[in-house]
């Protein structure tokens, strides 16, 4: 497999949604993007904040432009704050660094493409994005 499909990325939509119901999250919006950080597929939940998809956009193009999870580029941005801020506007949509962004692998651990949510808490938000990417048949970067 080289790409993510339109559908597995509407699978991946629908299984976040679905994770974020079951917990009673806050609205979502959710973004799959393809390895070269082109969008397949957006959704925003009803009373979901117009900024929804600047942030997800920003934790997965984010993720994959450095090349780990947006939750990894904020652990760096502890360590390296000058490093992480700098991002923000060499990057064409720049780098969240807040967990949410999750790189989608096949099984052979090529890049395939990320997924960003935004919406509750950020790790509420990762915990959404992995359970969309499972029920789609994909992997998440380890």
């Amino acid at each position: 497999m080289s790409a993510i499909t339109l559908q597995q990325a509407r699978d991946i939509i629908a299984a976040s949604l679905a994770e974020g119901a079951k917990r009673g999250l806050k609205p979502l919006g959710i973004l799959v993007l393809d390895a070269g950080g082109h969008l397949i597929a957006y959704e925003r939940q009803d009373g979901a904040s117009i900024g929804r998809f600047a942030v997800a956009m920003g934790k997965a193009s984010g993720a994959l432009q450095i090349g780990v999870s947006s939750r990894k580029i904020g652990e760096m941005a502890a360590e390296r704050p000058t490093f992480v801020s700098s991002l923000a506007p060499l990057l064409p949509h720049g780098a969240v660094p807040a967990a949410g962004g999750v790189i989608v692998v096949d099984d052979k651990g090529s890049v395939l493409g990320a997924v960003g949510i935004s919406g509750d808490t950020s790790d509420n938000d990762e915990i959404c994005a992995i359970a969309g990417i499972a029920a789609a048949g994909l992997l998440v970067q380890s």
